[in-house]
C-alpha cells in the first residue's frame, strides 16, 4: 500500500542511525532469479494491466549495469502501449558531468521528439539519476518512480558504498554546483518511491521519501512491495505499481491504492519497523 511519509522528524522523534542492510538480505538476493520466473511466468495477467497513451518512458539502470537489465520491464511497458526506451549510456558506473549532459541530451530529444513530458524510471543508483534530472528540468518531466534507489544523502545506507566511492569519490556532490546534494528532496514532480523491507544492497530506511520543510507542495509516495533489490526491475508487484503509476492522466496524479485483489502483494507500509 501506499503511503504519504513523515518527516524524519516527526513527533520529535530522530530517524535511526544510517546502516547497511543485514547481511542475510544480502547472501539472498539470488532470489531476484525467481521473481525474473515469476515475471515471465505472469506475462499473460501482466498483459492485462491498464493500458498507457503512448507517452515517452526512460529507464535508467543501476549502479554497474547496462540497458539490458531494464529489457523486460521495458519491453512489458511497450506492450501496455508507452514508447519506452532505455538509457543509451553504457553501464552505469562513473556519476559525472558527462553522463549527466548525456541524460539531459536524451530527454530533451524524446521531449522535442513527441512534445510530452517524459516519465522516469531509475532502477537504484538510476532512481537518484532520474530523481535529480527532473529537478533540473521538471518541465519535461511528467513523474518519477524509484525502485530501491538510495535517495539518503548518508551512502551509508548501501553497501556499495565503498565500490561506488572507488569509482565516484565524492564527484558526484559537486556536480552542476552541489545539484547532487539534498538527494532526499523530492524533485517537484510526481514522485514515487518503491522499495522493499527485505533489499539487501540498500537499506530500505534509504529509500523511504520524507516530507521537507519548504517542500511540502512536492507530490510523493512510497510504495512497499515484497523483492529483493535486484529483483525490483522483474517482480510482477512492481510491475502492478509502475503501470498503475504511468497510467494516470497528466496533472491528475494521486497516490498508488492497490485494487482489493492486489492487495496482499503490498504491505502496510509502516516506517516505525527497526
Amino acid at each position: 500500500m501506499a503511503s504519504m511519509a513523515p518527516s524524519p522528524h516527526a513527533g520529535g522523534l530522530e530517524l535511526p542511525a544510517a546502516v547497511p542492510p543485514n547481511r542475510f538480505w544480502t547472501l539472498a538476493e539470488g532470489r531476484a532469479f525467481f521473481e525474473l520466473g515469476a515475471f515471465y511466468a505472469t506475462a499473460p495477467l501482466l498483459m492485462t494491466l491498464p493500458k498507457g497513451d503512448g507517452h515517452p518512458v526512460m529507464a535508467l539502470p543501476g549502479f554497474m549495469a547496462t540497458d539490458s537489465s531494464t529489457v523486460p520491464m521495458r519491453r512489458l511497458l511497450k506492450r501496455l502501449n508507452y514508447d519506452a526506451h532505455g538509457w543509451e549510456a553504457g553501464r552505469n558506473i562513473r556519476v559525472n558531468e558527462e553522463l549527466l549532459s548525456r541524460l539531459e541530451h536524451q530527454l530533451n530529444r524524446h521531449f522535442k521528439d513527441t512534445g510530452r513530458k517524459v516519465s522516469l524510471i531509475g532502477w537504484s543508483l538510476g532512481g537518484v539519476l532520474a530523481r535529480e534530472l527532473a529537478k533540473l528540468h521538471p518541465e519535461k518531466v511528467r513523474q518519477v518512480i524509484s525502485l530501491g534507489s538510495p535517495i539518503s544523502d548518508d551512502r551509508n545506507h548501501t553497501n556499495a558504498a565503498r565500490l561506488f566511492k572507488l569509482f565516484n569519490g565524492d564527484e558526484p556532490e559537486k556536480l552542476r554546483g552541489g545539484q547532487f546534494e539534498g538527494l532526499d528532496i523530492a524533485p517537484p514532480v510526481p514522485t514515487t518511491s518503491i522499495w522493499t523491507k527485505t533489499d539487501g544492497v540498500v537499506h530500505w530506511r534509504g529509500s523511504v521519501q520524507h516530507a521537507h520543510k519548504g517542500h511540502e507542495t512536492q507530490p510523493f509516495e512510497n510504495i512497499e512491495v515484497y523483492a529483493s533489490h535486484c529483483g525490483l526491475g522483474v517482480n510482477p508487484s512492481v510491475m502492478i505499481a509502475l503501470a498503475d503509476r504511468l497510467a494516470q492522466k497528466e496533472g491528475d496524479w494521486a497516490p498508488f491504492e492497490a485494487k482489493i485483489h492486489q492487495r496482499l502483494l503490498f504491505p502496510k507500509v509502516r516506517l516505525d519497523l527497526p
